[in-house]
């Protein structure tokens, strides 16, 4: 062994760092405050034996589209990837519902009078797919790999999603599409960069997909662990961390990455850190919370327009003016009667996850940033009723989680924030810090390795890669001087 190193937190960024440094020869040790690994990326039988339910994430464009995780042997540790149909549909009042399917072509042809918008918009992110993903999954202050992809993606990545939305498309399912994916985004429309949510998404959808993993999100973690078991390192559950002194337990360290929020660092070794460097820290603003809600139900999803049953991501929320206008709401601190809703049909794509002729659904609503309205979850179900009759009549059992409850579950997730901190344009450039090393903290050999730093959220575990390769970096810098 070339050296020793922690990582605290065992969520895909937290088990990303410590396969880099295990495979450079790293002893690593992982501390994990909860009994089960995988933080944002877990399964459980939440609905009753039998039952899989994704416990945060469910659907993962980034995951399989991450470099990181292709340059990985995952499937040798039992991740396999399933698409539905199409990627993405979004019903409309009065009409049928807006489907993108999967290949560009078949998307311009569909969307009428809007596709050679549609295909001026994503032809270039699309064909430059595999040199824009390890641009936009990296930090922004630095010289990209390939500087032409990221400027062609940059000239669209630019507009507010609102604006683009208006002078690209004149009919209504275009829009809606795009709007739908813009916010993903968990900003009012009307912000710059934006948009770029809506292209990055969109590409996505016409290249490498929207899959889930078979056996549920947390197949994702398990064979990350797998990866770094296979290269000596070794996970810790129930050991939280929650002072630099609960670090002991794994040893003395050579570096010690945290996949944890600014505010976590700032209670385990504020009075250790710099002064300006802390109060950096404390300004460090959360984002929206999810309210989110799993059902069990007794057949299919009585969708108004029978398509989105082979669709595994429906987004929920109407036109995309109505869906600009709750987004901005909910960034304001308002309630919304009809919130945007993300739901997930995973076993479209991944049949067995409840018993035969049952089906499970995920959903989430945006909500304002630690939101304790006991009425979202009832506004959940009122939604997906709006576009599916009959819906509620089909729900045997369910599960609400708060934003509160979803934070007890795991504690980066502030208030119901499943970004990795509200992203603002400050926080989108400079995460967590303004400052050219996002990564490094200025105390020991510590490092942040979590949403908070670059790329942010998703599970794609370039986080966690990038924080390592740094750290990496450093120690070899150390020891040569």
């Amino acid at each position: 062994m070339i050296g020793r190193a922690t990582v605290v937190g065992s969520g895909p960024n937290g088990l990303s760092a410590a396969v880099v440094l295990a495979r450079a020869g790293l002893e690593v040790t992982v501390l994990e405050a909860n009994p089960h690994i995988g933080g944002g990326a877990a399964s459980a039988e939440l609905l009753g034996p039998g039952i899989l339910s994704d416990l945060g994430s469910a659907v993962h464009p980034f995951g399989v589209a991450s470099p990181f995780f292709r340059d990985l042997p995952l499937e040798r540790h039992g991740l396999r990837w399933r698409h539905g149909r199409h990627p993405v549909g979004h019903p409309l009042d009065g009409g049928p519902a807006a489907i993108l399917p999967h290949d560009l072509d078949e998307a311009v042809e569909s969307l009428g009078r809007d596709g050679r918008a549609w295909r001026t918009l994503f032809a270039a992110p699309v064909r430059q797919w595999e040199q824009l993903v390890p641009d936009v999954l990296g930090p922004l202050l630095r010289v990209p790999p390939s500087p032409l992809a990221l400027a062609s993606f940059g000239a669209r990545a630019a507009w507010p999603s609102s604006l683009l939305t208006r002078a690209a498309f004149r009919d209504e399912p275009a829009r809606a599409l795009f709007a739908g994916m813009a916010a993903h985004a968990l900003q009012p429309h009307s912000h710059p960069l934006t948009a770029a949510f809506g292209v990055l998404f969109g590409a996505a959808a016409h290249t490498t997909g929207w899959p889930v993993p078979v056996g549920g999100a947390g197949a994702i973690t398990r064979a990350l662990a797998g990866v770094l078991a296979e290269h000596g390192g070794r996970v810790l559950v129930d050991h939280p961390v929650t002072s630099l002194a609960d670090l002991e337990v794994a040893g003395p360290a050579d570096v010690t990455l945290l996949d944890l929020t600014p505010h976590q660092l700032l209670r385990i070794a504020g009075d250790e850190l710099p002064a300006g460097y802390a109060r950096q820290l404390r300004r460090w603003r959360h984002g929206p919370g999810a309210h989110k809600v799993d059902y069990l139900l007794d057949g299919p999803v009585p969708w108004r327009d029978p398509r989105l049953g082979e669709v595994v991501t429906v987004h929920l929320g109407g036109a995309a003016a109505e869906v600009a206008a709750v987004e901005a709401d909910v960034v304001r601190g308002r309630h919304p009667e009809r919130p945007f809703v993300l739901l997930a049909q995973q076993d479209v794509a991944d049949p067995g996850r409840a018993p035969a002729g049952q089906r499970v659904v995920w959903a989430y609503a945006h909500t304002p940033q630690g939101s304790t309205d006991p009425r979202t979850g009832e506004r959940v179900d009122r939604q997906v009723e709006r576009f599916a009759p009959g819906f509620r009549d089909r729900v045997i059992a369910r599960v609400e989680t708060t934003p509160a409850q979803l934070e007890a579950g795991n504690a980066n997730l502030v208030g119901g924030d499943v970004g990795g901190g509200a992203l603002t344009l400050r926080q989108q450039v400079f995460r967590p810090v303004v400052g050219a090393d996002p990564y490094r903290v200025p105390h020991g050999n510590l490092y942040l390795c979590s949403a908070a730093t670059p790329p942010g959220g998703g599970v794609h575990g370039m986080c966690g890669f990038h924080a390592a390769t740094r750290a990496l970096t450093d120690l070899a810098r150390r020891r040569r001087g």
